[in-house]
């Protein structure tokens, strides 16, 4: 995604969504399309793509995800990890709802949804991965989609870097083991070994790769990073929909005989997306941090690092299962929701400025 930052203490590059990004639903929805009728017309080419595995690793699905998400971290600037304490209850009022709110919530809306209200109309087989993949969804906080809106509602640009580095940090960390817990709390095995190494081949690793890459990119100069990052955003958007197209064909039978399990999966990624970015955003006001503080604050914490979820979901429970389709829906509607929370901060500062503590502005 074609966001770009620049050099430690700077501004991200990119004001405006790109194409791809603005209509990333649409591409999703193709894919789907795309990828139900070449499973049922081809379903052999895809079953010898799911067989190229080394230790439970799809080989080709993990060329996919380094493409999609190395780009993306490549925008991360750990050296703004000094900024933090300049916002620091702006800071204290992400970390709350990126670690200790939104994965529990959405373990809960899970059990709620699917386990409860929606569980007679949903295989039975595929209750537990469905709800393994909303907590996959919910404990990877989002990395890069978070400068669009940052910018789209006036944030500091700068405030938005740190809490991204200070999020990427700690994701290295609490991954594994915030989804082992809750996945443990719903009586769902964990494999721990493939989780391990899907944090190591989906954090530890990229992470590592482009941070070398980033610092070899600016030692040539920043008009070096900014066209490096203009010419691989396309890259990382053509392999997530590829993906995409992947995973639809092996999900494409249950999707015909349940048409509804989108709908269904999507209700709790909703509710989620609103009462954690409404939380953020009432606790940023009532902590009296300027709104160009709260929007960045909010908005990290509604948004979701869908690429990681996806890839880890397909590791770990590999690609026809309910939870790889969970963290997908999450894809899908990313976009429209992120806008309308966008919408909602933006025609609400006026009301949050003038709750605000006037010594603390």
């Amino acid at each position: 995604m074609s966001v770009g930052t620049q050099a430690a203490g700077h501004t991200p590059a990119t004001s405006t969504m790109s194409v791809f990004e603005r209509y990333l639903s649409v591409w999703v929805l193709l894919c789907i399309v795309a990828g139900i009728a070449l499973g049922q017309l081809a379903p052999g080419v895809f079953q010898a793509i799911g067989r190229m595995e080394v230790a439970q690793v799809n080989l080709p699905v993990g060329l996919l995800i380094w493409v999609m998400i190395i780009p993306m971290l490549l925008k991360v600037d750990f050296g703004a990890l000094g900024q933090v304490k300049q916002h620091w209850r702006g800071i204290g009022v992400t970390l709350f709802i990126n670690w200790a709110v939104k994965p529990f919530s959405m373990a809960l809306l899970a059990w709620i949804f699917i386990r409860q209200v929606f569980a007679q109309w949903l295989p039975a087989d595929q209750l537990d991965s469905y709800v393994a993949g909303l907590i996959l969804l919910a404990a990877a906080p989002c990395t890069a989609m978070v400068f669009v809106w940052s910018r789209l509602t006036g944030g500091d640009p700068v405030f938005t870097l740190s809490q991204v580095a200070l999020n990427d940090t700690i994701m290295v960390f609490a991954f594994a083991p915030i989804v082992g817990l809750l996945l443990g709390l719903s009586s769902i095995t964990v494999p721990w070994d493939t989780l391990l190494v899907s944090v190591a081949l989906y954090i530890v690793i990229p992470v590592i790769l482009a941070q070398l890459w980033r610092r070899a990119l600016l030692r040539r100069g920043q008009a070096a990073f900014d066209a490096t990052l203009e010419h691989i955003g396309p890259l990382s958007i053509a392999a997530l929909l590829l993906t995409l197209v992947l995973l639809f064909a092996f999900q494409g039978e249950a999707i015909i005989r349940q048409p509804l399990v989108i709908a269904m999966l999507a209700v709790p990624i909703l509710i989620q997306v609103f009462f954690n970015s409404g939380l953020a955003y009432w606790l940023n006001r009532k902590a009296g941090e300027q709104h160009s503080i709260a929007c960045p604050s909010a908005l990290i914490g509604a948004s979701n690092f869908f690429e990681l979820a996806v890839a880890a979901a397909i590791s770990l429970f590999g690609f026809q299962s309910g939870a790889a389709l969970a963290t997908v829906v999450g894809v899908l509607i990313e976009v429209p929701v992120m806008l309308l929370v966008v919408r909602i901060v933006n025609q609400s500062k006026g009301w949050y400025e003038c709750g605000q503590n006037p010594a603390r502005r």
